[in-house]
């Protein structure tokens, strides 16, 4: 296996094809915790970062925007670009050793407060996409003595693997340390990459081998370590938490919408005042109205309709909020005629604003 180029400085490598044709890949469905680390570590080394978002509907204040959810293919090619442009040995190494189980929000509640590291590690990994992780997870036992946290990529793409896999494996064993004991070692470390030149950081962070090459990549661990108590055990607070998780895993309660569609609802909320239209959207985000049409077309959705709904969904919130009257609730999604919103609302819901309320 040749070593990843956009950790060498070559040009990213591009998508296979078929990728284009899979659902999955364009689905709005991760945080974006891995592209803002990338973003600070650009701030903090003077390097502009503009340039890694061209094309992919996002923006640097968005990032920092907890209710946004990028697609696979956005995230790649945020992270080659990051990658090539920042030229830091490690990254994924740097990055995850920063961490701390407050940085995973409601998913660290729900490891801090679980009975056993072992509880805690399966909550990590029946949510790890809520975390922003671009990899699949599993946890494998090989023996009585040892179980491993395995790791392969999405859509087959390696060339990400080595960061993905540095910064889920340091974060792992930084969050691991921070629950049970700073002593804690992993009895080792499979990588199914080359080993690169800063091989030694592995140790530095680890403090175990680190086998290079190898058939996949795994965090091997003593199984002792799972039956460790937590101090922060709360068996409420954690229910409580994981039911959460779960909310976010499908925020809308249903598939996560396709990166386009995504951009366009995010940009029509912050908007709907001004009554935003498609060449306005269009344009904001980069695109030719034309291409943005395709784009929805191509998602099975057309602009008014997610307009209506966005329009809609926020109208049915500030009237169950009820601190605003009707005609005011329509100003602030952008109608200028009382009458002109309660014939919308009625059109988007079957029912007029006033019955909407009092059936909150």
């Amino acid at each position: 296996m040749a070593r990843p180029a956009a950790l060498v400085g070559a040009a990213p490598a591009t998508v296979h094809p078929s990728l284009a044709e899979d659902p999955r890949f364009t689905a709005a469905e991760f945080p974006p915790n891995k592209l803002l680390y990338l973003m600070q570590m650009g701030d903090a080394l003077g390097i502009d970062s503009r340039a890694w978002f061209a094309g992919l509907a996002l923006t640097r204040a968005q990032l920092a925007d907890p209710a946004l959810r990028v697609s696979y293919r956005q995230a790649s090619v945020f992270v080659r670009r990051a990658l090539q442009a920042l030229s830091v040995p490690g990254a994924g190494l740097r990055i995850g050793s920063e961490g701390t189980i407050g940085g995973f929000g409601l998913l660290g509640l729900a490891m801090m407060t679980s009975r056993t590291l072992g509880e805690a590690m399966m909550a990590g990994i029946a949510h790890h996409k809520i975390c922003g992780c671009l990899l699949e997870l599993n946890i494998e036992t090989l023996s009585e003595r040892e179980v491993a946290l395995v790791a392969w990529p999405r859509f087959g793409d390696t060339e990400l693997l080595p960061f993905f896999c540095e910064e889920l494996f340091a974060s792992c064993v930084m969050i691991a340390r921070e629950l049970v004991s700073a002593d804690l070692r992993p009895t080792r470390l499979e990588l199914a990459y080359p080993e690169p030149a800063y091989a030694g950081n592995y140790q530095d962070v680890f403090g175990c081998e680190a086998r290079f090459g190898a058939a996949q990549c795994r965090m091997v661990i003593d199984t002792q370590w799972l039956s460790r108590l937590l101090p922060g055990h709360n068996p409420l607070t954690a229910k409580q938490a994981l039911a959460l998780c779960a909310q976010q895993m499908t925020p809308d309660g249903g598939e996560p919408h396709q990166e386009i569609v995504a951009a366009v609802e995010r940009l029509l909320r912050s908007q709907l005042r001004d009554q935003p239209r498609l060449q306005d959207v269009a344009k904001t985000l980069n695109l030719s109205e034309r291409s943005l049409r395709r784009k929805l077309a191509e998602s099975g959705r057309i602009f008014r309709e997610i307009h209506d709904r966005v329009r809609a969904e926020r109208a049915l919130e500030l009237l169950q909020a009820g601190a605003l009257s009707v005609a005011e609730i329509g100003s602030e999604i952008g109608f200028s005629d009382p009458r002109e919103f309660r014939r919308a609302f009625k059109r988007w819901t079957g029912m007029p604003p006033q019955a909407a309320r009092r059936a909150a």
